[in-house]
């Protein structure tokens, strides 16, 4: 994944700029997508939810503080970090450690596919929160990509499916984390947007790392295996924390925020498909279905008016 980025880089004009920010992504949101299967893994070699996520969240820092060293500081990069907007970043930053906590709870109980089509739940509560903001009903584009959603989320869960157990723990520490996750998404989007991204990252996942170690205090303890760190926490803090927002930063400006929505949805396949060649995990044709009404709803939310109009001119003609 680095190679790509590096023959991206060294790529000059023969790559547009659009197609460059789609590929930056695309990698980005593979690697959210690898970061469950890699925690179900570290669950079947013995390790807890609090050995997975504090082990990613001190070598995320680790990694932030290195890159933010080594990052070329320009006049225009240079910028004096006033301490009510870090702590605001820091803040917003908890509800992302949050996110990973809820998650790593979740796929304890559920599938990898499962626990990641809870988490896009965060696509319709975004409508939600969208609208209690603005105080106005959402367009009719927007609640029918909710209602893709919701019906993509029962075949993807296999819900109400014959011989299918639902758990209950499991649906809501999924639930759990798609909340924090929308409330990731607006304030990432909103504070300290003067900051270079890898501060923004830094500050963010400090945030993160803090709410972690208060969440998991107890198990910090002699039962914590700190073998954790060297056999996943470099894997877990790569894919979940460090790589992700360099690739989004780089990728969003390039493509806009709807085109990268879309290509950002990758993140659900990835994951459905990691779990299925890593650890076996079985997926139905119902679930794949699911999957796939789930990222069409993300390409209706996301697509502009003129396209919208264009099909239904297409389609009505």
């Amino acid at each position: 994944m680095i190679l790509v980025w590096l023959s991206i880089n060294n790529s000059g004009g023969m790559i547009s700029e659009k197609l460059k920010g789609g590929i930056y992504i695309a990698l980005g949101a593979s690697s959210y997508g690898m970061v469950p299967t890699f925690v179900k893994m570290a669950y079947r070699e013995g390790f807890s939810t609090a050995e997975v996520t504090v082990s990613q969240y001190v070598f995320g820092i680790l990694g932030l503080l290195l890159l933010n060293m080594f990052r070329k500081k320009t006049a225009t990069t240079t910028i004096v970090a006033k301490s009510k907007t870090v702590f605001m970043l820091m803040l917003a930053g908890t509800s992302l450690g949050l996110t990973s906590a809820f998650l790593y709870l979740a796929v304890q109980y559920v599938s990898v596919g499962v626990g990641i089509v809870l988490l896009m739940q965060a696509v319709w509560m975004g409508v939600i929160v969208e609208m209690v903001i603005h105080k106005r009903l959402p367009g009719s584009r927007k609640l029918f990509a909710v209602v893709i959603i919701l019906g993509g989320t029962v075949l993807a869960t296999a819900v109400g499916q014959e011989n299918t157990r639902v758990n209950g723990a499991g649906i809501g520490w999924g639930l759990l984390a798609a909340i924090s996750y929308t409330a990731t998404m607006f304030s990432s989007n909103r504070i300290g947007l003067q900051f270079p991204p890898l501060n923004r990252s830094l500050f963010m996942i400090s945030g993160g790392l803090i709410i972690t170690l208060l969440i998991f205090h107890a198990h910090l303890n002699q039962d914590f295996s700190l073998s954790i760190f060297l056999r996943w926490g470099i894997f877990l803090s790569l894919f979940g924390t460090i790589l992700p927002p360099i690739f989004l930063t780089l990728g969003m400006p390039r493509t806009g925020v709807g085109l990268g929505a879309i290509i950002a949805s990758l993140e659900i396949p990835v994951s459905v498909l990691m779990a299925f060649v890593l650890i076996d995990e079985p997926v139905s044709n119902s679930q794949w279905t699911g999957v796939i009404l789930i990222m069409l709803a993300v390409v209706i939310l996301n697509i502009g008016e003129s396209v919208v109009k264009y099909l239904h001119r297409l389609f009505m003609s």
